[in-house]
This record gives structure tokens, C-alpha cells and sequence, in this order.
């Protein structure tokens, strides 16, 4: 018992230097005034909003990587569930779609139905598919939601 407060004491010996202010620095601590002594008063912290994702609403695609969206059709809606349903532009698809902290977006592997699609169709569901897939944030612009990530950036107009 004697030898664990021996090295205890021993410890605390040599930690309590390390825990102190060096003159240097009680020195810097008195030369720099505070705001107030300045005259000046510390700048408000401003928080944004976390926006909240619309659940439940209906989108409509609009622009696809910059592209307008013309002549294609796709659509996507998020339900309370965090159910993500669509149109990708030739087959309906469902996939587990999660809003996240600080407009972060997850979606999970998508089910599609079988239909034939022309070449074109195709070929945009399919990009259309791969830039939803890899989202990974979103945001509300204008009234528009913005879907961003590695694969692409889709907007979205509110559907009917």
C-alpha cells in the first residue's frame, strides 16, 4: 500500500509542472484584452435550420447532370416509411430511401419491373437510376429538390 502512494505521489510530482502555465504564457494571457475591453461584443453563433425532407411529396425530373430532361419522364416520391417509389423513365421502381443528418441521403438497392424499353429509354432510366442510386446529399432550391453525388446531380420539380 505504502509503494502504490509512493508511486502515486511520484506521479503527481511530475505532472503537476506539465499542468501549469509557463510564465510565457500567463504573460500572453494578461497582454491580450477581451472583447469587451475592446469596446467590442463576440459575434452571435448562427445555426441554420436543418431542413426537414418533404416527405410524402411528388417530383418530377427535370434536369438530369445539367441536361434538361425534355422528352423523358421519371419521377420519384419518398413516403413516411422511407419508402422511395418512382418512374425511371420505361419501369416503376422501389428502394429504401433515408434523408439523413445535415441533408445527407441514402438509397438502398433499387427493385425494378421488367418492361422492354427502346434503346433510348433505356439508356436514360439507366442514368436516370445510377445518379439516384449514388446520392448522397440533398437540398430544397427554389422549390426545387436537389439530389447530388458521385454518380450525378438530379432536380426535381414538385409532380402532381
Amino acid at each position: 500500500m505504502i509503494r502504490r502512494l509512493g508511486y502515486a505521489a511520484l506521479l503527481a510530482a511530475m505532472a503537476a509542472p506539465l499542468l501549469l502555465p509557463t510564465d510565457a504564457q500567463a504573460q500572453r494571457r494578461q497582454q491580450m484584452p477581451s472583447r469587451e475591453e475592446l469596446g467590442q461584443q463576440a459575434p452571435a453563433v448562427q445555426q441554420q435550420q436543418e431542413k426537414t425532407f418533404p416527405l410524402g411529396a411528388s417530383w418530377s425530373a427535370v434536369m438530369l447532370n445539367g441536361k434538361p430532361i425534355a422528352d423523358r419522364r421519371a419521377t420519384l416520391q419518398v413516403d413516411a416509411n422511407l419508402r422511395g417509389t418512382g418512374f425511371g423513365g420505361c419501369n416503376t421502381f422501389s428502394a429504401s430511401a433515408y434523408p439523413l443528418r445535415q441533408q445527407g441521403f441514402a438509397v438502398g438497392p433499387l427493385a425494378l419491373t421488367k418492361r422492354n424499353c427502346d434503346k433510348g429509354q433505356a439508356e436514360f432510366e439507366r442514368a436516370y437510376l445510377t445518379a439516384l442510386r449514388g446520392t448522397r446529399n440533398w437540398d430544397l432550391v427554389d422549390g426545387k429538390l436537389v439530389l447530388k453525388g458521385a454518380a450525378g446531380e438530379l432536380r426535381f420539380d414538385r409532380g402532381f
